[in-house]
């Protein structure tokens, strides 16, 4: 039997400039009693963290060639869209780029597991985009402000 991952083994591959963010996020995740699942995949570690009321993921870390990314599943974004239009340009565009979601424009066209995309509206557009790759964002120095906000906000949201 395999030993089960920790938290080091992922922090070990993180890249040297980015762990601080990653540790103090930790910290204020597992402060707020948040679950962490460590797993390997295909192109390194995903690290999952999940709220501790409703168990859904709120969002992992996947790296890539390219460097590590947190995919965010933004369930309540509607409740912090000013966050969200405030997000630096090139991944607010990426974002509002990202496929749509089948699910929501035709119920019949996607797994009825699949838990649906996001409706929301910027800039007086209405988007409804898939939850799985509308988030998809790079961890560096610009986005980090953004991605520390946008968690804070979902955890706030999913704890009440």
């Amino acid at each position: 039997m395999a030993d089960k991952l920790q938290f080091s083994d992922f922090l070990n591959n993180v890249d040297i400039f980015y762990r601080d963010f990653v540790i103090d996020l930790d910290n204020y995740l597992s402060e707020n009693k948040a679950k962490i699942k460590i797993q390997l995949a295909k192109n390194g570690y995903v690290a999952s963290y999940s709220h501790p009321k409703d168990k859904k993921v709120m969002f992992n870390y996947v790296f890539r060639k390219s460097g590590i990314i947190m995919r965010i599943y933004a369930d309540n974004l509607n409740k912090y869209i000013d966050v969200i239009e405030n997000l630096p340009e090139k991944v607010l565009k990426k974002a509002l780029g990202a496929g749509d979601c089948k699910r929501l424009i035709d119920p019949t066209k996607c797994s009825s597991r699949c838990q649906m995309g996001y409706d929301f509206t910027i800039g007086g557009e209405r988007y409804k985009k898939c939850r799985f790759n509308c988030f998809m964002i790079p961890l560096n120095d610009e986005n980090i402000p953004h991605l520390r906000q946008i968690i804070e906000r979902e955890m706030t949201v999913r704890s009440n």
